[in-house]
């Protein structure tokens, strides 16, 4: 089934993207090496989650692919939210594009890999709590600047909120509790009563949580749909 490779790609690309890419990694990008090492990670991540061990077409195209978009990025000297929303919507389409490739010529014409259901609600987990974060911070980081905003509080304890906020929501709507969100959402608002009474901080924060909350539903409600292809 095409789904079901294309969700394990992606899922892949969330583990190499999210997870095994190192602040390093993310600050030397720009040099060769570095760029070929995180195309040779993706590749990696992908050929042992397909675990179609003959299939070496499939690892190739991720490391060329993914490569030649990062460093498509990096030409653009940008790296603002709206670029990194553009380049992971080029990464899943290059990756849908391959699970078809894979399927019509039939690379694999369909997975029967172990451990399908748990690989996918991980990298799902994975893209809600950690991945969602990177745009919530971009965004953010931008209002901070545009707005002169003056925060007060734990160091990158926004950061560490917003993730457990979102850990919560995957979990609610793993259970069947979407109800829940609403509570959470409630709760949150009142430990920011004080806070509310300004209004570019009220404004700052209701963007972010409004963002946070909805790419955390929208990230759970996908990968529990992928999880039971």
């Amino acid at each position: 089934m095409m789904e079901k490779i294309a969700a394990v790609l992606i899922a892949a690309h969330v583990f190499a993207d999210f997870l095994l890419q190192t602040d390093a990694l993310v600050r030397h990008k720009d040099r060769p090496a570095f760029l070929m090492l995180h195309g040779v990670i993706h590749a990696a991540a992908s050929y042992f989650m397909l675990q179609a061990w003959a299939c070496w077409q499939a690892p190739a195209y991720v490391f060329a692919v993914h490569t030649l978009t990062d460093l498509g990025k990096q030409r653009s000297g940008s790296d603002g939210a709206a670029v990194f929303v553009v380049d992971q919507i080029v990464h899943v389409a290059t990756l849908a594009a391959l699970a078809w490739i894979m399927v019509r010529f039939s690379w694999m014409p369909a997975f029967d890999g172990v451990g399908y259901a748990p690989l996918i609600v991980a990298a799902g987990f994975v893209a809600c709590v950690r991945g969602a974060g990177f745009l919530v911070a971009k965004v953010a980081g931008r209002l901070i600047v545009e707005n002169g905003i003056a925060l007060e509080g734990l160091r990158n304890g926004g950061k560490m909120i917003g993730q457990l906020e979102r850990c919560i929501i995957f979990l609610f709507i793993f259970i069947d509790q979407p109800m829940a969100i609403g509570f959470l959402f409630a709760a949150k608002s009142i430990l920011r009563f004080e806070e509310a009474k300004q209004q570019k901080l009220a404004e700052y924060i209701l963007i972010g949580t409004l963002l946070s909350f909805s790419l955390a539903i929208a990230i759970a409600s996908a990968a529990r749909w992928a999880a039971g292809l």
